[in-house]
């Protein structure tokens, strides 16, 4: 398989799974479009190997899965396995069929499995990463930097940027840790004369950032309040140290993706996969659990996604 290939993501319309589907889509140079999926019940609940024509009984408004094929197929999230197998199945078998995330079934039928290593996912056309796949490139953070430079130019330095995620099925973020992140962050802009650059995520709610607002009143600091363009890879670009929660390997791993100093604020709760995610990035020398001390380190950039994508397009010359 050689030149430019026409590509479909299927898309569960979860942002974060879109964004690692169309990050891994771009990085190969496809020809790319999003099929929006919904699916009916009882399909929905059920676990993919047991869909039936998942071709047929899709739900409404969701877009067409029909011929002409694609040469390659992406997926992530539970509810586009079985659309990905079936149409791998209906091209007779023609189609490159990438999965990002587990399976969960029919191993063989997909042509790379994209995991993450803490998943322990061992298989032939498996392939581990230390993080997740993104949409990020080097050149879309600097642009981004400079589109807002000026608008963050009152902030001292250095700049610390911080991205507070949200409660989840691991971690809880309530407005009480809310209130302790922010007196941390106070704590430790009082010490070293830093300004903070705040995103909070959709996740974080309402008390959790009335919290973090309230922390750090006194602090030079912008905190994004969701209304006009999002500051996140300015943000990114901008800081010199990043500062992120637990709860989120994706913003983990775009942290990570720059090369700056990543510290990682520790949360109540956790799960086995969480902590051998953290646990290879310290190891790693990528972050440092935040304390309230800024400390310098360098690293070459964790950009997993342009390994992947060598890894795969080999894979692809191959058949």
């Amino acid at each position: 398989m050689a030149g430019k290939k026409v590509g479909w993501v299927l898309s569960n319309g979860i942002i974060g799974m879109d964004n690692q589907s169309m990050g891994l889509a771009a990085a190969l140079g496809l020809n790319v479009t999003k099929k929006h999926l919904i699916a009916t019940t009882p399909w929905r609940y059920l676990p993919p190997q047991l869909w039936i024509n998942p071709l047929r009984f899709l739900g409404k408004g969701s877009d067409p899965l029909t011929p002409p094929w694609p040469d390659v197929v992406i997926s992530t999230g539970r509810l586009t396995v079985a659309p990905a197998l079936a149409i791998k199945r209906a091209s007779g078998g023609k189609v490159f069929n990438i999965r990002i995330q587990s399976a969960y079934t029919a191993y063989d039928e997909f042509d790379v499995i994209v995991t993450p290593q803490h998943d322990q996912f061992v298989h032939p056309n498996g392939i581990q990463t230390i993080t997740s796949m993104h949409h990020l490139t080097h050149q879309r953070i600097a642009e981004e930097g400079e589109k807002f430079a000026a608008c963050f130019a009152h902030l001292p330095r250095p700049l610390v940027g911080v991205t507070v995620g949200g409660s989840n099925a691991c971690y809880k973020i309530t407005p009480e840790v809310g209130r302790q992140i922010g007196e941390q962050l106070a704590g430790m802009s009082a010490e070293t004369g830093a300004g903070i650059l705040l995103t909070p995520s959709r996740r974080t709610g309402a008390g959790v950032e009335a919290a973090l607002r309230q922390a750090l009143a006194d602090t030079p600091c912008y905190i994004w309040d969701g209304k006009g363009e999002n500051p996140y890879l300015a943000l990114l670009a901008l800081s010199d140290f990043l500062v992120t929660t637990a709860d989120s390997v994706n913003m983990v791993s775009e942290a990570c993706f720059t090369g700056k100093p990543v510290y990682v604020v520790e949360l109540p709760g956790g799960s086995k996969k969480f902590l051998r995610f953290h646990e290879s990035l310290r190891k790693g020398g990528y972050t440092r659990p935040f304390t309230g001390k800024l400390e310098h380190w360098t690293y070459p950039p964790l950009d997993e996604v342009s390994r992947v994508t060598r890894e795969i397009l080999q894979r692809m010359d191959s058949v």
